[in-house]
């Protein structure tokens, strides 16, 4: 007996199951898709893997849709790894454990990782069916999708044949997502100078930013939550003014493209100064919980026992520059679209900040439906890296993502709209977004494909309390049904 086999439909949900018990956070995918591309070749299918673990597979079309134009189906295998304070989980082996509460599957203090593991469940379903009629089929699930969308920029997009492609990653099922913005990801590296720790500094604490609520880099940008990075960065800053602290081990946040719930750097510090950075330590705090009392009231800013003295630190200056250059980093909302009221044009989420072998790197996401304002945000950082000196450099991760166009005339945009209206009694709404998908990448690299994204109810993603509604999966399966189904009748031409 499993947690979910209670639930319908098992034709996706039983797949969504195995999928939390294999390990898949971003560049951590070799052994979901070595899963998947032999659950395809079980099934007589095409099937490959490439260097990077995107998975490609091919189904011939089936009862009558064998002579249709060919659909390409599109999800991505990675998940973002977040943790509830407290949680001990090792994500690289470790499953997810699931539960279902009421109307919704979440998981036990961790992400869930139903982005995208719901849409790569249909695609299964689909490639297990044997009597559902659909047109011949080209599924592509890219690796690190969650991560600079890496995959999306080495999978070989001459293998597709199909001139329409249907995506599952999308959050809601009241819409039919038409249009996206583009994303850069970057990264700012801060050489750390290391140096011995200053034979004074016989006393070391641990700065700790905790109780953040974090969330989804885009869905939630503008919803003023704190990040975590930026205010341990407030906060060294304003301790380098009471105190000669010296930084070691700084780390923060769980990827890129969430908003970091959680922070903390090592100090290195005189016993005599250790009331005055306290005392600091406590005032911040109290600035920090005045500001952002309705959107962050379980913040925390607070010193532990860092045990022994770091062997290396920080020198003064690389300590100061790193503090100083992350708070002026662009961060949250930075434009609003003044055509789509209520739409965010362009923001940035600065995700993470990680201990390197000679310093530390930050790593940003930008998120634009305009290609020059996200080049104009990441050209404001490499001119900040240069007045900061120091050796700072910035560079480019993974995809350039462009921006997904919306096609108003889109034949498969209508064939889904008529779908979801008899199937679901209602008219969808399509919707543009603010978010990045590899939607434009994919449109950009295939002239001419015709996309669009299906999506399920998902909350609160790349978070400990991201959840999915089954009864949202129990909803949209026959709609996907139904639209492959309708995809059968639309013939190549001779």
């Amino acid at each position: 007996m499993t947690v979910l086999d209670q639930l319908e439909p098992q034709e996706v949900l039983r797949f969504f199951e195995t999928l939390t018990t294999i390990p898949r956070g971003s560049t951590n995918e070799e052994r979901v898709a070595a899963w998947v591309v032999g659950f395809a070749r079980e099934r007589g299918l095409e099937a490959s893997s490439d260097e990077v673990h995107n998975v490609f597979v091919r189904k011939p079309g089936q009862h009558g849709g064998e002579d249709a134009v060919p659909l390409v189906l599109h999800g991505h295998l990675d998940m973002v790894c977040e943790k509830a304070e407290g949680v001990e989980i090792d994500f690289v082996n470790d499953p997810i454990t699931i539960k279902v509460v009421g109307d919704e599957i979440t998981a036990d203090g961790t992400s869930l990782g139903a982005d995208n593991g719901i849409g790569v469940s249909y695609i299964l379903a689909l490639l297990d069916s044997t009597e559902l009629p659909h047109p011949p089929l080209e599924v592509v699930l890219t690796a690190m999708e969650e991560k600079g969308k890496v995959g999306s920029s080495k999978f070989d997009t001459s293998r597709l044949t199909g001139s329409r492609m249907i995506d599952f990653n999308w959050i809601t099922d009241t819409e039919i997502l038409a249009g996206c913005s583009g994303d850069v990801t970057f990264t700012v590296d801060v050489p750390g100078e290391l140096e011995t720790v200053p034979a004074s500094h016989t006393s070391a604490l641990r700065l700790l930013v905790r109780g953040l609520m974090g969330g989804h880099c885009e869905f939630d940008i503008h919803l003023e939550r704190a990040n975590a990075v930026l205010l341990l960065a407030r906060a060294l800053v304003a301790l380098g003014e009471v105190a000669d602290v010296r930084l070691a081990s700084p780390h923060g946040g769980a990827q890129n493209n969430a908003i970091p719930a959680d922070a903390d750097v090592v100090l290195a510090l005189r016993p005599e100064d250790e009331k005055a950075v306290r005392e600091a330590v406590s005032d911040l705090q109290a600035t920090f919980q005045r500001e952002y009392a309705t959107a962050e009231p379980k913040l925390r800013l607070e010193l532990a026992d860092a045990g022994a003295v770091p062997g290396q630190v920080f020198s003064k200056a690389a300590g100061e520059r790193l503090a100083r250059l992350t708070t002026l980093v662009p961060n949250g909302v930075i434009s609003w679209n003044l055509d789509v009221p209520g739409v965010v044009e362009t923001s940035n989420n600065l995700g993470t900040i990680r201990t390197t072998d000679d310093g530390a790197r930050l790593m940003s996401t930008i998120t634009s439906a305009l290609t020059s304002r996200k080049h104009e945000v990441l050209d404001r950082v490499r001119n900040l890296a240069s007045l900061a000196g120091g050796g700072v450099t910035v560079q480019e991760y993974g995809l350039d993502a462009p921006e997904f166009p919306y096609r108003p005339d889109s034949p498969l945009l209508a064939t889904a709209r008529a779908a979801y209206t008899d199937v679901i009694g209602s008219e969808p709404d399509v919707h543009v977004s603010q978010c990045s998908l590899e939607l434009g990448m994919f449109s950009r690299a295939v002239p001419g494909l015709d996309v669009i994204s299906i999506g399920t109810e998902l909350r609160d993603l790349h978070s400990p309390n991201e959840a999915v509604k089954h009864t949202s999966v129990a909803k949209v399966w026959p709609l996907v049904r139904e639209v492959v189904t309708r995809l059968a009748d639309d013939k190549k031409e001779a």
